[in-house]
């Protein structure tokens, strides 16, 4: 059966509906009206194997912060809906994903328990119309919303673009390794019993 959610969440900021499927094939609609953030999602949904469907209307005459971080409150409800029990899933994740001259590390546990670190650092303030300070508002909103602990290094850095196009990338793989099943997991994978 398939894991899928649908969330929508309208503020005096934002307008955002989002439906998501874990055992999608890649197949994504998007429209946030900031192109560089709609490729990230691009990339997020086709390399994780994730059907995605993402429309915003924000309050982009103020700036891209409310749209971005917003979406991923959004985004990380959906996961956590979508993941539901967490019976039988392997529940850690870990990807290194090179992008050109950058180098990515994301590892990822859906504990329950939202933490977020990051040690990236990009050399611009903008790509595109996406500042490069959103990336990390935009994944601690999904972290504390989904509730996961999620950390990300930046093994060798470079371009601002293949930076954070390798963070979406390596988050995705890490979330679909997260979420896969193994029958060996016959209940949670915890001692408390419990995530």
């Amino acid at each position: 059966m398939e894991r899928t959610a649908s969330i929508t969440r309208t503020t005096k900021e934002t307008d955002i509906a989002v439906r998501l499927n874990l055992d999608g094939s890649g197949k994504a609609d998007i429209s946030t009206g900031i192109g560089f953030f709609d490729h990230m999602l691009n990339g997020f949904a086709r390399h994780g194997l994730f059907d995605l469907e993402c429309h915003v209307k924000g309050d982009l005459e103020v700036d891209c912060h409310h749209t971005i971080e917003d979406t991923g409150i959004v985004l990380g409800q959906a996961i956590r809906e979508a993941v539901g029990d967490k019976k039988g899933i392997v529940r850690y994740g870990t990807c290194i994903l090179p992008m050109d001259e950058s180098l990515v590390l994301c590892s990822l546990d859906l504990s329950g328990r939202p933490y977020y670190v990051s040690d990236a650092e990009f050399p611009t303030e903008r790509v595109g119309e996406m500042d490069t300070q959103m990336v990390k508002e935009f994944f601690y909103a999904i972290s504390y919303s989904a509730g996961m602990n999620l950390h990300f290094k930046m093994l060798s850095g470079g371009n601002s673009h293949h930076m954070i196009e390798g963070m979406f990338k390596a988050f995705a793989k890490a979330l679909d390794m997260a979420v896969a099943h193994d029958p060996r997991i016959t209940d949670v994978l915890s001692t408390k019993g419990s995530l």
